[in-house]
């Protein structure tokens, strides 16, 4: 009876040794496995190149797009900024009493922009009439403030262009790369039904692909945007400008009109 009591507690004991070491030789051999599998490089040039055909040309678009976004942005604001400059510039030799045609002389075989652009025009106008002895005082003043028009329009045409591209890029560059994400995450998806297997490691490329086409999306929308709504700010600054100098110049000479057609 005492020996079957210690076979039986010998017994119990290597069962309960068993039972211990058994699940860490178990957890040994995940965490081997674990080790040995292979890494996934969730670098941005390996997500992008790793990406299906449609995310590919999705993020380039928008890559180019940004570029270009950037592009203008540079060009318009050293434009403005040479505008303003121009304007604050003309305002002061124009104001300080100089002889409109001595300023005439000065500035009509030079490539001008802004108001002087608008006087030059006006002037032009204005000496090419009564060098022709026009009679008419009112068809003259018409006709100054219709070169007067065209040649405002002509100078915000200049630095208008390419502003729709900001606002259009900066309300579809989202969407297109949403467009990019769909599609990365239905890849994913579709990668997930072949292996038959949901693990991490399966999955993650696919929506990380996908998630860059939204960054990207974001990256050329948000500083097209912001450009947009200060440069289209500032374009109507100098709208304001240069309509407010038209009218003046406009005044200015019809009174010189009426003065010859009086003397």
């Amino acid at each position: 009876m005492y020996v079957n009591f210690k076979n039986f507690i010998a017994t119990l004991a290597t069962a309960a040794t068993f039972a211990l070491i058994a699940p860490m030789a178990s957890a040994q051999e995940v965490s081997r496995e674990g080790l040995a599998a292979p890494t996934v490089d969730t670098s941005l040039i390996s997500l992008f190149l790793e990406a299906g055909l449609v995310v590919k040309l999705v993020m380039i678009g928008l890559i180019v797009a940004s570029v270009w976004c950037w592009a203008i942005i540079v060009d318009k604001s050293l434009m403005f900024g040479r505008t303003k400059r121009q304007i604050k510039q003309f305002e002061q030799v124009f104001w300080s009493g100089q002889s409109l045609e001595e300023l005439y002389r000065t500035l009509q075989d030079r490539p001008n922009t802004g108001m002087a652009a608008l006087f030059v025009s006006a002037m032009g106008e204005w000496k090419r009439s009564f060098e022709r002895n026009a009679r008419s005082p009112i068809g003259l003043q018409t006709r100054i403030d219709k070169v007067l028009d065209v040649s405002m329009a002509r100078e915000m045409e200049k630095l208008e262009r390419r502003l729709l591209f900001l606002a259009t890029l900066g309300s579809a560059a989202p969407f297109v790369g949403l467009f990019g994400t769909v599609v990365g995450i239905m890849t994913s998806f579709q990668a997930i039904a072949g292996s038959k297997s949901t693990n991490l490691a399966v999955v993650a490329p696919g929506i990380a692909e996908a998630l860059l086409a939204t960054a990207l999306g974001l990256l050329a929308a948000i500083p097209a945007v912001i450009a947009y709504n200060k440069l289209a700010a500032d374009a109507g600054k100098i709208s304001t400008q240069l309509e407010g100098f038209a009218d003046e110049f406009s005044a200015i000479l019809s009174r010189q009109i009426d003065e010859k057609n009086a003397g």
